[in-house]
């Protein structure tokens, strides 16, 4: 009776499985044929960031060159909160067919480290990297009363006062923070972290003397240094930024040393891998329009594209990165609700 039974099932279920199988080779043309058409609707594109800062402004500026390309408007839709957890959320868990994306940055490589199983979505498998766009470095500012002229001398002072040179940023995790964990761990050397709700307010007391340092984006920072009122000693990236010829690289000083805010896109996991291609074509060719060039390269962007795989690579090794410096620098931080 049993080895009745398990063949009566075993052959309707052959059957579908046939069907199935040449369901599937009927609809392969079509589905090649909707990702050459795509996109056909408008496009949700996500920021896990408020309005008016550069991510914002990068999604604007890349959404609207990528737009014009297509004929497809790309809608803008800020979702800020929870460290870019909550836009993150929203963007894991929409239809994978590419009428949602999102524009993230190095928070998102972070995150992991940083709030473990707490994270409402997984960081690799819940995401389909689309491609690198770009970086934008950090500047290693003094106040103008701190003994330090270089890198070199900056290291030399904070290992000759352990733990009494103090370093304000927008708050614990932030890109500012990690910076200067990092600093720490390859300069072998303690600093004394500050954390502030906003870069604006560290920056502030830097000039006043409150605190003796600060990591503030490049852009806005320049007309003070150039002022006077701080000294810019390093800047986070592998190579000399345009804005700040003569500012150079930590690296130069600390060999590996490199904490630039990188942004790049993302789609849900299960997007389909001929639909992410196009997408990915079209930031690439987006990111070499001369008007974005220009304006991304005002806001300190050193632009860069790669493919999606290069792309999920170096999230990969990015999460690697930051999960060592914050396990060695006892970084610890709640999670907004």
């Amino acid at each position: 009776m049993s080895f009745v039974l398990q063949r009566s099932v075993f052959r309707p279920v052959r059957a579908v499985s046939c069907a199935l199988a040449a369901a599937a080779v009927t609809l392969a043309p079509f589905h090649g044929a909707s990702a050459q058409t795509y996109p056909t609707k408008p496009v949700r594109f996500v920021t896990p960031y408020g309005q008016g800062g550069n991510a914002d402004i990068l999604t604007r500026i890349i959404g609207d060159a990528v737009s014009r390309s297509v004929g497809q408007p790309f809608l803008v839709e800020n979702r800020p909160g929870g460290s870019s957890t909550i836009g993150s959320s929203i963007v894991a868990k929409a239809p994978p067919d590419g009428y949602t994306i999102m524009l993230i940055s190095s928070s998102h490589s972070v995150n992991p480290a940083l709030f473990g199983s707490d994270l409402p979505y997984d960081t690799v498998k819940d995401f389909a990297p689309i491609s690198l766009t770009g970086s934008t470095p950090i500047l290693v500012v003094v106040n103008p009363g701190v003994p330090a002229n270089n890198m070199k001398e900056l290291i030399a002072l904070a290992k000759a006062r352990p733990g009494t040179l103090n370093y304000g940023t927008s708050g614990n995790g932030s890109p500012a923070h990690l910076a200067g964990a990092l600093m720490e761990a390859l300069g072998n050397v303690k600093l004394s972290h500050i954390p502030y709700k906003t870069t604006t307010q560290a920056t502030n007391d830097t000039l006043s003397g409150q605190v003796q340092m600060a990591f503030p984006s490049t852009s806005s920072t320049l007309p003070m240094v150039k002022s006077g009122k701080l000294r810019a000693i390093g800047i986070t990236s592998l190579k000399r930024s345009p804005l700040a010829p003569d500012v150079p690289p930590v690296a130069d000083t600390l060999p590996g040393y490199q904490a630039s805010i990188w942004t790049g896109m993302l789609a849900p996991g299960a997007t389909p891998k001929p639909i992410v291609a196009k997408l990915n074509g079209e930031v690439v060719k987006a990111l070499k329009v001369p008007e974005v060039v220009t304006k991304l390269t005002a806001m300190g962007v050193d632009i860069e594209s790669s493919t999606p795989e290069e792309f999920g690579a170096f999230i990969d090794a990015e999460m690697k990165k930051w999960a060592r410096v914050i396990k060695e620098g006892n970084i610890k931080v709640e999670m907004e609700r």
